[in-house]
């Protein structure tokens, strides 16, 4: 077909359709945006809250234990945090501007939080008390703010934070926070105190209904298991004369937190940085989880939505801070419930948030909560922590610990969170600036796991290069090894960039030696853009064309493309599949060649539609040049998973992060 000859008529009903299709847009909402009826959407919202509930109480609980507050503070804090959840939780689900993501997310306090926050509290004053709050909200507002301002920048720093690092942090705040959970348990006796057998009853009862739920029930009764442990911990507590509700007397029915209750926030750089430190790692957990939740909801995630979403998270956590709460991420457990009810609207997590706020200005709803008794908390937050725990196990176990790098860094900063653990007095060796780094294992450990990672994968002489590749023995390779390989060995270790096709390798592995895995990925580029056109052709040819990529189960489209993530593009409709076709019999009619496209940078079905027909446009010569433009971006794209499944400081777990860059 002529460059200049009109579109045939299937094609021109094609791009009549699709034109159709988007001037209805707004009657075709995407699930993400439609609104159940409002009894549905009232049911759901409660269970999102109920789902909820547990570990968004327990942290104010945790800290005023920690922190050894009165009853009354302790309700005001339950109150703030409730109040700050349902606004964070707004500004997350409905958003404005460039904050908020616009999806089913439900936001609430941070675990990561609870450990540095006590430790800034007992640096101090070691007696704990309403006077170490102002120390504490100050480092949360700068926190917030650092969060906010630092989100478009992210991408650069999500290397700074591999599996290993993650990993390392989970695993001591977990197994460092179950020594917070075992003074619940023993109810704070003093040391040389007997332990009573009744706190033990409650503690392990509590645990033993958790666990039991959790074996018994599966679904949403699931998610509960942790708040029917408390209440039916505290209901037994209650009818044995051993929990006290007077407090719920003494509250009032209505009132609302003030910023600033407890006095102006005062700003300590050593409580800034352990916080902000808290605040970084909660970036990388926001940003799996809004990942999580697109492929969940059908909704493709990009910068722009990480970016939006740490954004909501850096104000809420200053908000936090204002409002006598804490710091805020998303709630995982709500993302999986998303996945179970299949609701994926983003409304229906927004009313929840609006029954947090009311919730949140109830203090005798608070009351009640503060009322637990301490083993029963205790019991819980065994269950909480030690789950917490498993998380950075299970992350530890995707990092490659036969290097002998990581396995320094793991042993290094666990042995440091838990040596300071154990023996608490070491702090008292330091100036006061410096306690607060030590006086929590999970500060330590973070910090110092954070550092070793720069001194061994960042800084200084690399002797031998990034590792770049793995070689056919599955060694990894690194770029003074790529540059000292014989050409068939190159081409052996490259071959999966070009689907097979070996000369771009051949005359990449003639541009050597390569200074940095840059100069790498600019050979491919240049041999495939250099070469003589019938090799142009017969590169072009050897890709699957988009319709194949598309139509394909998940697995087959792995093994395809080897694109980096998720499509996330949700299920084909019958109407798109016969769209594709006719796109696809088009552009082969007219080009003879097939539709190439980096799938993993468009946003649905539609968007791959439309690029297809506007490059239908384009004249023979054009067209060329942009398929071969196409084929770069895969090697690109499967070049950085070569990387990833090479470099330590790199994995399968970071993959999706790339798609931030």
């Amino acid at each position: 077909m002529a460059a200049d000859e009109p579109l045939n008529p299937p094609l021109k009903a094609l791009g009549e359709t699709l034109e159709a299709e988007i001037k209805q847009k707004d009657t075709k909402k995407h699930p993400v945006e439609q609104i159940p009826s409002v009894p549905r959407t009232a049911l759901l919202s409660v269970q999102h809250v109920l789902a909820f509930y547990a570990g968004a109480v327990v942290v104010p609980l945790i800290v005023a234990h920690g922190l050894k507050l009165d009853p009354t503070t302790t309700v005001h804090l339950i109150n703030a945090d409730l109040f700050t959840c349902g606004i964070a939780t707004l500004i997350q689900s409905i958003g404005f501007w460039r904050i908020g993501v616009r999806l089913p997310i439900i936001q609430g306090v941070t675990t990561m939080a609870i450990s540095p926050m006590i430790a800034i509290g007992l640096a101090v004053n070691q007696h704990g008390g309403t006077e170490v709050l102002p120390t504490i909200y100050g480092a949360v507002i700068v926190a917030g703010l650092f969060t906010f301002f630092a989100a478009p920048l992210f991408a650069k720093l999500i290397r700074f934070f591999p599996p290993l690092v993650i990993g390392i942090v989970l695993t001591t705040m977990g197994t460092t926070l179950l020594g917070v959970s075992a003074a619940d348990v023993i109810n704070h006796v003093e040391p040389g105190q007997p332990v009573l057998g009744r706190d033990l009853g409650y503690a392990l009862g509590t645990l033993a209904i958790i666990v039991l739920i959790q074996r018994f029930f599966k679904g949403f009764m699931g998610t509960l298991a942790v708040l029917a442990g408390l209440v039916i911990g505290t209901g037994v507590a209650a009818a044995l004369g051993d929990t006290s509700f007077a407090e719920v007397g003494h509250s009032s029915w209505i009132a609302v937190t003030t910023p600033f209750y407890f006095g102006w926030p005062q700003f300590s750089l050593t409580a800034c940085i352990s916080m902000i430190v808290v605040m970084l790692l909660t970036m990388v957990e926001t940003t799996g989880d809004v990942f999580a939740t697109g492929e969940i909801v059908g909704k493709r995630i990009g910068k722009k939505e990480i970016t939006a979403a740490l954004r909501a998270d850096g104000l809420s956590t200053t908000l936090g801070g204002i409002l006598n709460s804490f710091p805020y991420t998303c709630f995982a457990q709500n993302i999986g419930l998303v996945r179970l009810t299949k609701v994926h609207s983003r409304w229906v997590v927004a009313v929840a948030g609006g029954i947090m706020i009311i919730l949140g200005v109830i203090p005798k709803a608070g009351a009640i909560v503060a009322s637990i008794p301490s083993p029963v908390l205790g019991g819980a937050s065994l269950a909480l922590f030690a789950n917490l725990a498993l998380v950075g196990v299970q992350t530890l176990s995707r990092v490659d610990l036969s290097d002998t790098r990581n396995g320094i860094i793991l042993t290094t900063s666990i042995a440091l969170a838990m040596l300071v653990s154990f023996q608490p007095s070491i702090a008292d060796v330091f100036p006061a600036w410096a306690q607060i780094f030590f006086a929590s294992g999970v500060t330590l450990g973070s910090i110092t796991a954070i550092l070793l990672n720069l001194l061994f994968f960042h800084v200084g002489p690399h002797s031998k290069g990034e590792d770049v590749a793995l070689g056919t023995t599955g060694k990894r390779r690194s770029l003074r090894a790529v540059n000292k390989m014989s050409s068939e060995e190159f081409v052996s270790t490259f071959a999966r960039l070009f689907n097979g096709v070996t000369w771009p390798l051949q005359a990449a592995a003639e541009m050597r030696p390569f200074k940095d895995a840059g100069q790498l990925k600019e050979a491919f580029q240049d041999a495939v853009m250099v070469a003589d056109k019938k090799a142009q052709d017969q590169l072009i040819a050897s890709y699957p064309d988009v319709t194949a990529m598309l139509t394909a189960s998940e697995t087959e489209a792995k093994e395809i493309s080897q694109d980096v993530g998720s499509l996330a593009l949700g299920q084909l409709t019958e109407e798109q599949k016969t769209q594709l076709h006719t796109l696809e019999n088009s552009y082969h009619e007219k080009f003879n060649l097939p539709l190439v496209a980096l799938l993993s940078r468009m946003d649905s079905v539609d968007e791959i539609i439309q690029d297809g027909l506007h490059r239908l446009e384009n004249s023979p010569r054009h067209e060329r040049v942009v398929a071969l433009g196409q084929v770069v971006e895969v090697a690109n794209d499967r070049l950085e998973i070569m990387m990833a499944d090479a470099n330590p400081i790199r994995s399968a777990w970071s993959r999706k992060f790339e798609q931030l860059d």
